[in-house]
Protein backbone atom coordinates (compact mmCIF):
# COMPACT_ATOMS: atom_id res chain seq x y z
CA UNK A 1 0.00 0.00 0.00
CA UNK A 2 1.61 3.58 -1.04
CA UNK A 3 1.97 6.07 1.94
CA UNK A 4 -0.02 9.32 1.46
CA UNK A 5 2.34 12.12 2.29
CA UNK A 6 -0.26 13.08 5.21
CA UNK A 7 1.22 10.59 7.17
CA UNK A 8 4.96 11.69 7.15
CA UNK A 9 3.90 15.91 7.72
CA UNK A 10 2.36 17.19 10.74
CA UNK A 11 -0.74 18.97 10.67
CA UNK A 12 1.19 22.09 11.33
CA UNK A 13 3.15 21.52 8.51
CA UNK A 14 -0.44 21.80 6.38
CA UNK A 15 -0.67 25.60 7.95
CA UNK A 16 2.61 26.92 5.98
CA UNK A 17 1.33 28.70 3.01
CA UNK A 18 2.35 30.30 -0.03
CA UNK A 19 3.21 34.39 -0.01
CA UNK A 20 2.59 36.43 2.68
CA UNK A 21 -0.12 35.31 5.20
CA UNK A 22 0.95 36.70 8.04
CA UNK A 23 0.80 40.09 8.58
CA UNK A 24 -2.60 41.71 9.74
CA UNK A 25 -2.93 44.84 9.08
CA UNK A 26 -5.85 47.13 9.60
CA UNK A 27 -9.63 45.79 8.35
CA UNK A 28 -11.28 46.14 4.87
CA UNK A 29 -10.66 49.06 2.88
CA UNK A 30 -13.42 51.73 1.90
CA UNK A 31 -12.95 50.80 -1.71
CA UNK A 32 -14.01 47.92 -3.34
CA UNK A 33 -12.11 46.39 -6.40
CA UNK A 34 -13.78 45.01 -9.33
CA UNK A 35 -11.80 42.12 -11.28
CA UNK A 36 -12.55 40.16 -14.40
CA UNK A 37 -11.24 37.12 -14.72
CA UNK A 38 -12.16 34.52 -17.95
CA UNK A 39 -10.76 31.02 -17.73
CA UNK A 40 -9.43 29.42 -20.79
CA UNK A 41 -12.57 27.06 -20.52
CA UNK A 42 -16.26 27.94 -20.39
CA UNK A 43 -18.78 26.59 -17.66
CA UNK A 44 -19.00 23.50 -19.79
CA UNK A 45 -15.86 22.70 -17.80
CA UNK A 46 -15.65 20.29 -14.35
CA UNK A 47 -13.16 23.23 -13.40
CA UNK A 48 -15.83 26.12 -13.90
CA UNK A 49 -18.51 24.94 -10.81
CA UNK A 50 -15.88 22.83 -9.11
CA UNK A 51 -12.94 24.87 -9.35
CA UNK A 52 -12.86 28.48 -10.00
CA UNK A 53 -16.91 29.38 -8.91
CA UNK A 54 -15.76 27.94 -5.02
CA UNK A 55 -12.93 29.97 -4.70
CA UNK A 56 -14.48 33.54 -6.16
CA UNK A 57 -17.44 32.88 -3.61
CA UNK A 58 -14.52 32.32 -1.47
CA UNK A 59 -12.19 35.46 -1.76
CA UNK A 60 -15.13 37.43 -1.89
CA UNK A 61 -16.34 36.35 1.56
CA UNK A 62 -13.16 36.65 2.91
CA UNK A 63 -12.36 39.79 1.72
CA UNK A 64 -16.22 41.07 2.96
CA UNK A 65 -17.10 42.17 -0.47
CA UNK A 66 -13.85 44.46 -0.81
CA UNK A 67 -12.90 42.23 -4.18
CA UNK A 68 -15.63 41.37 -6.55
CA UNK A 69 -14.97 38.81 -9.04
CA UNK A 70 -16.90 39.46 -12.58
CA UNK A 71 -16.13 35.93 -14.17
CA UNK A 72 -16.97 35.70 -17.92
CA UNK A 73 -16.50 32.25 -20.45
CA UNK A 74 -13.60 31.50 -22.44
CA UNK A 75 -14.12 33.91 -25.87
CA UNK A 76 -16.07 36.73 -24.08
CA UNK A 77 -12.94 38.71 -23.94
CA UNK A 78 -10.23 36.96 -25.80
CA UNK A 79 -9.71 33.39 -25.96
CA UNK A 80 -9.09 30.29 -24.21
CA UNK A 81 -5.73 29.75 -25.72
CA UNK A 82 -4.43 33.86 -25.32
CA UNK A 83 -6.18 34.02 -21.80
CA UNK A 84 -2.88 33.49 -19.78
CA UNK A 85 -1.22 35.96 -21.75
CA UNK A 86 -3.80 38.20 -21.60
CA UNK A 87 -3.58 38.47 -18.37
CA UNK A 88 0.29 38.84 -17.96
CA UNK A 89 -1.11 42.05 -20.51
CA UNK A 90 -3.67 43.07 -18.02
CA UNK A 91 -6.14 43.19 -20.46
CA UNK A 92 -7.86 40.92 -18.17
CA UNK A 93 -7.32 41.09 -14.69
CA UNK A 94 -6.86 36.83 -13.95
CA UNK A 95 -7.76 33.37 -15.53
CA UNK A 96 -7.91 29.40 -14.45
CA UNK A 97 -5.93 27.80 -16.84
CA UNK A 98 -3.31 24.33 -17.49
CA UNK A 99 -0.23 26.91 -17.47
CA UNK A 100 1.60 23.71 -19.38
CA UNK A 101 -0.78 23.89 -21.79
CA UNK A 102 -1.85 27.64 -22.28
CA UNK A 103 1.42 29.01 -20.67
CA UNK A 104 3.48 29.82 -23.31
CA UNK A 105 7.12 30.49 -22.05
CA UNK A 106 6.21 29.38 -18.47
CA UNK A 107 7.73 26.17 -18.13
CA UNK A 108 7.31 26.29 -14.18
CA UNK A 109 3.44 25.85 -15.06
CA UNK A 110 4.37 21.37 -15.23
CA UNK A 111 5.37 21.28 -12.01
CA UNK A 112 1.87 22.71 -10.71
CA UNK A 113 -0.14 20.77 -13.62
CA UNK A 114 1.18 17.52 -12.19
CA UNK A 115 4.47 15.24 -13.91
CA UNK A 116 3.90 12.05 -15.59
CA UNK A 117 3.00 9.66 -13.16
CA UNK A 118 3.66 11.91 -10.49
CA UNK A 119 1.66 12.70 -6.87
CA UNK A 120 -0.98 9.95 -6.31
CA UNK A 121 -3.56 12.44 -5.05
CA UNK A 122 -4.09 15.59 -4.20
CA UNK A 123 -3.17 15.41 -0.43
CA UNK A 124 0.61 14.07 -1.83
CA UNK A 125 0.39 17.03 -4.05
CA UNK A 126 -0.49 19.50 -1.31
CA UNK A 127 2.42 17.80 0.73
CA UNK A 128 5.34 18.49 -2.00
CA UNK A 129 4.00 22.09 -3.41
CA UNK A 130 3.32 23.87 -0.23
CA UNK A 131 2.76 21.59 2.84
CA UNK A 132 6.31 20.36 3.72
CA UNK A 133 8.68 23.14 4.56
CA UNK A 134 11.53 20.29 2.83
CA UNK A 135 10.03 20.63 -0.71
CA UNK A 136 8.01 23.72 -1.38
CA UNK A 137 7.93 23.07 -5.19
CA UNK A 138 5.02 25.85 -4.97
CA UNK A 139 7.79 28.41 -4.82
CA UNK A 140 9.19 28.33 -7.97
CA UNK A 141 6.37 28.13 -9.85
CA UNK A 142 5.29 31.71 -7.90
CA UNK A 143 8.78 32.71 -8.62
CA UNK A 144 8.11 31.87 -12.63
CA UNK A 145 4.79 33.70 -12.05
CA UNK A 146 6.26 36.48 -10.13
CA UNK A 147 9.06 37.07 -13.31
CA UNK A 148 6.01 37.03 -15.77
CA UNK A 149 3.79 39.69 -13.82
CA UNK A 150 1.59 37.19 -12.28
CA UNK A 151 1.09 35.91 -8.76
CA UNK A 152 -0.13 32.36 -8.57
CA UNK A 153 -3.27 33.09 -6.23
CA UNK A 154 -5.47 29.42 -6.41
CA UNK A 155 -5.03 25.65 -7.49
CA UNK A 156 -7.24 22.73 -7.68
CA UNK A 157 -7.08 19.27 -8.53
CA UNK A 158 -9.14 17.84 -11.28
CA UNK A 159 -8.02 14.09 -10.14
CA UNK A 160 -6.79 11.34 -12.53
CA UNK A 161 -6.39 13.01 -16.25
CA UNK A 162 -6.18 9.32 -17.62
CA UNK A 163 -6.49 7.30 -20.77
CA UNK A 164 -10.07 7.15 -22.38
CA UNK A 165 -9.62 4.51 -25.37
CA UNK A 166 -11.51 2.15 -27.75
CA UNK A 167 -9.02 -0.95 -26.71
CA UNK A 168 -7.95 -2.54 -23.43
CA UNK A 169 -5.03 -1.36 -21.67
CA UNK A 170 -3.75 -3.50 -18.73
CA UNK A 171 0.58 -2.62 -19.64
CA UNK A 172 2.40 0.49 -21.28
CA UNK A 173 2.99 -2.19 -24.03
CA UNK A 174 -0.87 -1.71 -25.00
CA UNK A 175 -0.03 1.76 -25.88
CA UNK A 176 2.57 0.91 -28.80
CA UNK A 177 1.47 2.45 -32.08
CA UNK A 178 -2.27 3.91 -30.87
CA UNK A 179 -3.24 7.13 -31.75
CA UNK A 180 -4.51 9.15 -28.76
CA UNK A 181 -5.33 12.71 -29.00
CA UNK A 182 -2.58 14.35 -26.38
CA UNK A 183 -1.05 17.46 -26.19
CA UNK A 184 2.10 19.27 -24.42
CA UNK A 185 2.73 16.81 -21.17
CA UNK A 186 0.29 14.03 -22.34
CA UNK A 187 2.16 14.00 -25.40
CA UNK A 188 5.40 13.38 -23.94
CA UNK A 189 3.67 10.44 -21.92
CA UNK A 190 2.43 8.87 -25.16
CA UNK A 191 4.99 9.28 -27.10
CA UNK A 192 7.48 7.83 -24.39
CA UNK A 193 4.84 4.68 -23.96
CA UNK A 194 5.43 4.09 -28.00
CA UNK A 195 2.04 5.94 -28.77
CA UNK A 196 1.58 7.62 -31.64
CA UNK A 197 0.26 11.44 -29.88
CA UNK A 198 -2.30 13.18 -32.29
CA UNK A 199 -2.89 16.97 -31.72
CA UNK A 200 -6.33 18.21 -32.23
CA UNK A 201 -8.62 20.74 -30.75
CA UNK A 202 -11.19 19.56 -28.16
CA UNK A 203 -14.10 20.63 -30.03
CA UNK A 204 -13.14 17.37 -32.73
CA UNK A 205 -12.53 14.57 -30.04
CA UNK A 206 -15.77 13.07 -30.10
CA UNK A 207 -16.10 12.71 -33.47
CA UNK A 208 -12.20 11.73 -34.62
CA UNK A 209 -12.86 8.97 -31.95
CA UNK A 210 -16.17 7.48 -33.49
CA UNK A 211 -15.06 7.75 -37.14
CA UNK A 212 -11.64 5.83 -35.63
CA UNK A 213 -9.60 8.56 -36.77
CA UNK A 214 -8.19 8.20 -33.31
CA UNK A 215 -8.29 5.25 -30.90
CA UNK A 216 -8.68 7.23 -27.84
CA UNK A 217 -7.66 9.96 -25.88
CA UNK A 218 -5.98 12.38 -22.43
CA UNK A 219 -9.06 13.96 -20.75
CA UNK A 220 -8.99 14.83 -16.74
CA UNK A 221 -11.78 11.52 -15.96
CA UNK A 222 -14.56 14.08 -14.33
CA UNK A 223 -14.74 16.05 -17.76
CA UNK A 224 -15.88 13.12 -19.68
CA UNK A 225 -19.61 12.85 -19.45
CA UNK A 226 -18.84 16.65 -20.11
CA UNK A 227 -17.56 15.74 -23.47
CA UNK A 228 -20.56 12.98 -23.94
CA UNK A 229 -16.89 10.46 -24.70
CA UNK A 230 -18.80 7.56 -22.98
CA UNK A 231 -20.62 7.61 -26.03
CA UNK A 232 -17.45 7.16 -28.04
CA UNK A 233 -14.83 5.25 -25.98
CA UNK A 234 -15.14 1.80 -24.03
CA UNK A 235 -12.53 1.96 -21.58
CA UNK A 236 -11.23 4.27 -18.86
CA UNK A 237 -7.86 3.32 -17.53
CA UNK A 238 -6.78 3.91 -14.10
CA UNK A 239 -4.75 6.36 -11.96
CA UNK A 240 -4.25 7.39 -16.47
CA UNK A 241 -0.69 8.71 -17.09
CA UNK A 242 -1.37 11.69 -14.25
CA UNK A 243 -2.97 10.48 -11.60
CA UNK A 244 -4.05 14.23 -9.84
CA UNK A 245 -3.57 16.80 -12.77
CA UNK A 246 -4.42 19.93 -11.80
CA UNK A 247 -5.67 23.79 -12.94
CA UNK A 248 -4.14 26.98 -11.58
CA UNK A 249 -5.54 30.63 -11.02
CA UNK A 250 -3.20 33.60 -12.09
CA UNK A 251 -4.19 36.92 -11.35
CA UNK A 252 -2.30 39.72 -13.05
CA UNK A 253 0.56 41.30 -10.53
CA UNK A 254 0.00 44.55 -10.69
CA UNK A 255 -3.63 44.17 -9.98
CA UNK A 256 -2.55 41.98 -7.17
CA UNK A 257 0.18 45.06 -5.63
CA UNK A 258 -2.87 46.94 -5.60
CA UNK A 259 -4.73 45.57 -3.14
CA UNK A 260 -4.12 46.50 0.35
CA UNK A 261 -1.71 44.00 2.48
CA UNK A 262 -5.40 43.27 4.67
CA UNK A 263 -6.64 41.89 1.58
CA UNK A 264 -3.86 40.21 0.22
CA UNK A 265 -3.82 38.10 3.61
CA UNK A 266 -7.34 37.30 3.45
CA UNK A 267 -7.40 35.86 -0.12
CA UNK A 268 -4.03 33.99 0.77
CA UNK A 269 -5.91 32.58 3.40
CA UNK A 270 -8.42 30.82 1.30
CA UNK A 271 -5.56 29.10 -1.22
CA UNK A 272 -5.31 26.29 1.20
CA UNK A 273 -9.09 25.80 2.02
CA UNK A 274 -10.20 26.31 -1.70
CA UNK A 275 -7.36 23.39 -2.25
CA UNK A 276 -8.73 20.93 -0.50
CA UNK A 277 -12.91 21.84 -0.69
CA UNK A 278 -12.30 22.15 -4.71
CA UNK A 279 -10.28 18.98 -4.79
CA UNK A 280 -12.61 16.91 -3.16
CA UNK A 281 -15.41 18.17 -5.56
CA UNK A 282 -13.73 17.23 -8.18
CA UNK A 283 -12.96 13.62 -6.90
CA UNK A 284 -16.78 13.54 -6.67
CA UNK A 285 -17.28 14.38 -10.24
CA UNK A 286 -15.02 11.93 -10.85
CA UNK A 287 -16.99 8.84 -9.65
CA UNK A 288 -19.93 10.58 -11.35
CA UNK A 289 -17.74 10.26 -14.21
CA UNK A 290 -16.92 6.64 -14.35
CA UNK A 291 -20.60 5.66 -13.33
CA UNK A 292 -21.51 7.35 -16.23
CA UNK A 293 -19.47 5.29 -18.64
CA UNK A 294 -20.42 2.01 -16.58
CA UNK A 295 -23.64 2.77 -17.25
CA UNK A 296 -23.51 3.37 -21.29
CA UNK A 297 -21.83 -0.47 -20.98
CA UNK A 298 -18.00 0.87 -20.66
CA UNK A 299 -15.44 -0.66 -18.61
CA UNK A 300 -13.11 1.20 -15.54
CA UNK A 301 -9.78 -0.62 -16.06
CA UNK A 302 -7.48 -0.33 -12.95
CA UNK A 303 -3.53 -1.22 -13.12
CA UNK A 304 -1.87 -3.08 -11.32
CA UNK A 305 0.38 -1.64 -8.48
CA UNK A 306 3.50 -3.74 -9.98
CA UNK A 307 2.74 -1.76 -13.95
CA UNK A 308 1.79 1.52 -12.16
CA UNK A 309 5.40 1.46 -10.59
CA UNK A 310 6.89 0.30 -14.07
CA UNK A 311 4.88 3.05 -15.94
CA UNK A 312 5.95 5.75 -12.93
CA UNK A 313 9.95 4.46 -13.15
CA UNK A 314 9.58 4.91 -17.21
CA UNK A 315 8.13 7.91 -16.79
CA UNK A 316 10.57 9.70 -14.24
CA UNK A 317 13.46 8.16 -16.36
CA UNK A 318 12.25 9.25 -19.99
CA UNK A 319 9.67 12.12 -19.53
CA UNK A 320 10.93 14.10 -16.16
CA UNK A 321 14.37 14.92 -17.89
CA UNK A 322 12.41 16.42 -20.75
CA UNK A 323 10.26 18.48 -17.89
CA UNK A 324 13.60 19.45 -16.38
CA UNK A 325 15.62 20.62 -19.27
CA UNK A 326 13.27 23.30 -19.99
CA UNK A 327 14.19 25.55 -17.07
CA UNK A 328 16.62 25.55 -14.08
CA UNK A 329 13.64 25.78 -11.91
CA UNK A 330 12.15 22.80 -13.50
CA UNK A 331 15.33 21.02 -13.08
CA UNK A 332 14.90 21.70 -9.23
CA UNK A 333 11.10 20.85 -8.79
CA UNK A 334 11.76 17.83 -10.54
CA UNK A 335 14.28 16.89 -8.01
CA UNK A 336 12.21 17.80 -5.22
CA UNK A 337 9.55 15.38 -6.31
CA UNK A 338 11.78 12.97 -7.14
CA UNK A 339 13.06 12.96 -3.19
CA UNK A 340 9.51 13.68 -1.93
CA UNK A 341 8.36 10.46 -4.06
CA UNK A 342 11.35 8.09 -2.52
CA UNK A 343 10.17 9.89 0.72
CA UNK A 344 7.23 8.69 0.84
CA UNK A 345 8.50 5.17 -0.57
CA UNK A 346 6.63 5.43 -3.89
CA UNK A 347 10.47 5.83 -5.93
Amino acid sequence: MMKLATAVISAASLLVLPVSMMAQENGPPDKVTEWVFQPCFDSSDAGWANGVVPWIEAVEAATEGTVKIQLEPSGAITSGSEAFGATIAGMIDGTACWATVYGGDMPEGMLAFGLAMGASNYRDAWAAMWGDPKYRIGELVEEAANERNLHWIGWSSQGPNAMFTKFPVTKMEDLAGKKMRAGGPHALFHEAMGGAPVSMGAGDIYTAIKLGTIDGTYWDTGGIDDMAFHEVIQYAIMPGWCPSQHQEIFVNLDKWNELTQWQRDRIDEVFMTTYFETSRMHMEGVAEALATLEAAGGEVVHLSEEEVKRMREKSVSDIWPKVAEKSERNAKGVELWKQFLTDIGEL
